[in-house]
């Protein structure tokens, strides 16, 4: 069996809470709560390595345990990126060149290794092993990209939203309309997802003088967690009343 959902819309409403919490959960340690972007990472590195194991030993897809992963896979991307923007004093437009070479990197290898780039059918062992590095990498990439964005390019975080969305639009239509790869299509929107809740959790959480509502960052986490949970939930509800019809 799949150890991961089938790839629907609500797949990518939750995926974008996800990148959202992950955003406003790892600003919320590292600067709400003064840990500092090094401390903040290795706090969300350990949830990860414990949420992982997890979901490596389990036989089959726990909605629980996956999109727990995947919720760490963006705190620990939210603390590494600004870690290496800020900290190591790479910048935005570095650090998403040498992380955007880096998912194509894993990419390669992973076809060269199994045959085949997979995003549904994860069963095999080294499928899975590609799977998360992926997403790790990615989603620090998306928080990069959208601080760039949203900062550099001086787009801000609404307008920076608005644009990653345009992107998103563009891959559902390639979906509709091209005969380019779903894995290819797949990948991009992951990656997209990413800048897209960093963007929506800084309008959220950012001061008005920086373009943002000033919203508490542990209040916003809380709630977007709470909608997680709730399109998780409603989502295992569906799935197990359509078996039951059928």
């Amino acid at each position: 069996m799949s150890k991961v959902p089938q790839v629907t819309l609500l797949f990518w409403v939750i995926k974008i809470c996800a990148t959202t919490v992950g955003e406003t959960g790892g600003d919320a340690l590292s600067m709400s709560l003064g840990l500092g972007y090094a401390r903040s990472t290795l706090i969300f590195l350990a949830f990860f390595v414990i949420a992982l194991a997890a979901q490596l030993r389990s036989d089959r897809y726990h909605p629980a345990i996956y999109w727990a992963v995947v919720v760490a896979t963006t705190t620990v991307g939210t603390t590494t990126s600004d870690f290496f923007d800020r900290t190591l004093g790479l910048g935005y437009v570095k650090a998403s060149i040498i992380l955007s070479v880096g998912v194509v990197i894993v990419l390669g290898v992973w076809r060269a290794v199994t045959g085949k780039i997979e995003f549904e059918n994860i069963v095999r062992r080294s499928d899975e092993f590609f799977y998360w590095l992926t997403i790790l990498i990615a989603n620090t990439l998306g928080t990069a990209l959208g601080d760039y964005v949203a900062t550099d390019m001086g787009l801000g975080f609404g307008r920076g939203a608005a644009a990653f969305s345009g992107l998103l639009v563009v891959i559902v239509a390639a979906h509709f309309l091209t005969r380019i790869p779903k894995s290819v299509l797949f990948w991009s929107a992951y990656v997209l997802t990413r800048p897209l809740g960093a963007t929506l959790g800084d309008t959220l959480t950012k001061p008005r003088n920086e373009g943002g509502l000033s919203l508490s960052r542990v209040a916003s986490s809380l709630v977007i967690l709470a909608f997680m949970i709730g399109f998780v939930v409603f989502g295992e509800w569906r799935a197990k009343r359509d078996e039951h019809l059928r």
